[in-house]
């Protein structure tokens, strides 16, 4: 464009040669000319015009105007003789290029004869630098934009290199895993030699090595052998102050113990970023490098915003592990407990039927007559004794649940007997307070094989208590219906019913529902203990509630007894729903299986997509959770494929996974899309949208009943 600007202004202004000079810094450098020899640009070059009044180039810049030479040879104070000599020319005439109010270069123009440009060519040439100063506008807009481009790429380049980090250090709950990861992608990232990464003991304020990247066994045992103190050091410094802090020569400053070491052993320059979550610190990315230099300035950014970004899987991992240890510690603490209990009911249980039996031995007046007040004492002792035997009992029953030692006797009853047989237990109790009870029970239930004692168990204290928390005058309606595989068994009261904030509570131990009075209510343990033998028994137990209606408590047991492979024990859940985990991971396998225990559910692994769809195709299971980066096929064709192959289509998908393409996973057909980390609760309420799981474990929600009722889940 330059170049078409000085044709035209040399052509119309009938001149010899036209240049066009941009001003760098104190001096012109020729961007573009007509006319001129090969000699006068090597010798310009070699020797450039400077911003004064020697030449007229540098006068038009000064006084900001064009200007004029009629004749050099004349012009005392032009001082470039030696432009003349080579050129030739004899008048100069020159406009300053004005790009917003400021010069930036300058169109000139010379002719070889004594001959002053008119007004018409003085003219020509101000509208000609004009468009040479827009053509240097764009020019600047071009090259802006290009700078602006490259930064954008290198932006996304690094925003790209952080989501891979990011889910590098996210795939992992293991805290040795995470940090290993970490510092091995930010010395990689930082394009510095080695590093290591430091972790935060707040007792202590001072940091410990936990993780070394590129470094000797030497280096980090000797590292791992100091005190790093947040107050004397440079980490520390890093840390208190929150940003990021580089060393470009270690011999140039005074070194730590921290840098004493490196520096012994061959590192020159460092750079140490904090780990911080908000204001709390949590550790401490240390790179290095084995030669001196300044760190530019988009790596000490990288890193600070990697150390930002690892702060939360940091974090994760540290509760994981945690978690992993407080569970350890509970497991113990539980089974002590368990002994504990039943040492306790079976030491207990001879004091207790001496006080029964002697109380009942005294009442039948064996040893001669009482009067009012003895018989209303031994009649007090001896209930509280039961009361007591009865709470014991059921004490001993949890915990041989909780330790997994209760055995389960199978065989085949009419359950019609078993159900009158549990009313005729409670009839005599229930007439005391007028309240009748129904049996419903469709005729073509007969036999089912189950644990008889335990099934008789469950339904008498659903019944107790439904005598105990009805009105005198109510009604208790006990139903029996036939749901696939299964019997369902409701008891309904129209007593003063739950509340809604009561409904979960009352299914945990020693926790009772407040529907009376206080001398009413039992041991807390019947509703626990009923939970528990009916999952035993492989089925599941629910309640449905209205205050000043009544309640209904339901459970199912299967009606026969699947066939048992003597060589294996697994048959004992083959009855469960099946959730298959496809995951790569050991720690979000142990994570999800440990998610999933006491939803009633028979949980199956699959640690890559093709073992996933297998698994999938074989037990076609209640729900499938798929993590996306998946070995051999990706979490994203194992939904298609499982979407497109028609025994498996319906099956629910919950992906799982650490990427956050919401959107793309459901438009592929995914149920529900959950981001790593994910909460227990998060993982059972998107199972039961899916209705993937019913109501095992905890009591349900009043929306989640029906279902349960009327299908298999």
């Amino acid at each position: 464009m330059l170049d078409t600007v000085v044709e035209s202004a040399m052509n119309l202004c009938r001149a010899a040669a036209a240049q066009v000079y941009l001003i760098d810094g104190d001096h012109f450098v020729l961007s573009s000319s007509v006319g001129l020899s090969p000699e006068f640009v090597a010798h310009l070059a070699a020797h450039p015009l400077k911003r004064d009044r020697d030449s007229l180039v540098g006068r038009v810049t000064l006084d900001r105007r064009i200007g004029q030479v009629a004749d050099v040879l004349d012009d005392p104070d032009y001082g470039r003789q030696d432009l003349q000599r080579i050129g030739g020319f004899r008048t100069l005439i020159s406009a300053p290029m004005l790009l917003d109010d400021e010069v930036v270069g300058t169109l000139s123009l010379y002719r070889t004869e004594v001959e002053p440009f008119d007004e018409r060519a003085i003219a020509l040439l101000g509208a000609f630098a004009a468009q040479a100063a827009i053509v240097v506008r764009n020019v600047h807009l071009v090259l802006e934009l290009e700078e602006r481009g490259i930064e954008l790429a290198r932006r996304v380049e690094q925003l790209e290199a952080l989501s891979e980090v990011g889910e590098a250090v996210s795939s992992s709950l293991v805290l040795d895993e995470v940090l290993s990861n970490i510092i091995m992608n930010a010395v990689r990232f930082t394009g510095c030699d080695g590093g290591s990464i430091m972790e935060y003991i707040a007792a202590e304020r001072s940091f410990s090595v936990r993780s070394a990247y590129a470094s000797s066994d030497e280096l980090l045992s000797r590292l791992r052998g100091i005190r790093v103190d947040l107050e004397t050091t440079l980490v520390g410094r890093a840390a208190l102050e929150g940003h990021p802090i580089a060393v470009a020569d270690l011999a140039a400053v005074e070194l730590d113990p921290h840098l004493r070491i490196l520096f012994d052993d061959g590192w020159r320059s460092v750079l140490a970023a904090p780990v911080l979550r908000g204001t709390r610190i949590i550790g401490a990315l240390v790179v290095r490098r084995r030669t001196p230099g300044e760190f530019s300035d988009e790596s000490i950014e990288f890193l600070e915003t990697f150390a930002s970004q690892s702060a939360l899987a940091v974090w994760n991992a540290r509760l994981y592990r945690e978690l992993e240890t407080k569970t350890a510690e509970l497991q113990v603490v539980s089974q002590h407990k368990s002994e504990f209990l039943a040492s306790m009911s079976h030491e207990l249980r001879t004091p207790l039927n001496a006080v029964i039996g002697f109380s009942e031995v005294l009442l039948e007046r064996m040893f001669g007559e009482l009067n009012d007040r003895q018989d209303e004492y031994l009649r007090d002792i001896l209930s509280s004794g039961r009361h007591l035997l009865q709470l014991l009992n059921d004490i001993l029953d949890l915990s041989k649940v909780e330790a997994g030692q209760m055995e389960l006797s199978i065989s085949r009853f009419s359950a019609r007997s078993a159900m009158e047989y549990s009313i005729s237990m409670v009839r005599e109790r229930a007439a005391l307070h007028g309240l009748a009870i129904t049996l419903d029970m469709e005729t073509e239930i007969d036999g089912i094989e189950s644990d008889e004692l335990r099934f008789k168990q469950v339904l008498l204290n659903l019944l107790s208590n439904a005598v105990k928390f009805t009105p005198d005058g109510g009604h208790i309606a006990v139903t029996a219906r036939r749901e696939g595989d299964e019997m369902a068994v409701t008891v309904e009261d129209d007593g003063n019913g739950i509340a809604q904030e009561d409904r979960e509570r009352i299914f945990e131990s020693f926790q009772q529902g407040h529907r009376g009075a206080q001398s009413e209510e039992g041991t807390g343990l019947g509703l626990t203990l009923c939970r528990r033998i009916v999952a035993l028994l492989g089925g599941r137990m629910w309640l449905e509630s209205d205050l000043g209606v009544g309640s209904t408590f339901g459970f199912t047991v299967p009606m026969t007894v699947r066939a048992r492979d003597e060589d294996s024990r697994a048959t004992d859940e083959a009855h469960l729903p099946v959730i298959v985990v496809i995951d790569d991971d050991r720690a979000s396998l142990d994570l999800m299986t440990a998610y999933l225990d006491g939803l009633g559910v028979r949980v199956v692994h699959a640690r890559d997509g093709e073992e996933g769809i297998e698994s999938v195709r074989a037990t076609i299971p209640a729900a499938v959770l798929l993590d996306i980066r998946l070995p051999r096929l990706s979490g994203w064709e194992v939904l298609s494929r499982l979407r497109e192959d028609e025994a498996v289509a319906a099956v629910p998908v919950i992906i799982v996974s650490i990427l956050d393409e919401r959107a793309r996973g459901l438009a592929l057909g995914a149920s529900e899309y959950l981001i790593k980390p994910v909460s227990r609760d998060d993982l059972v309420d998107a199972l039961r949208r899916a209705g993937a799981v019913g109501v095992a474990g905890p009591a349900p929600s009043a929306d989640g009943i029906e279902s349960a009722r009327g299908e298999t889940v």
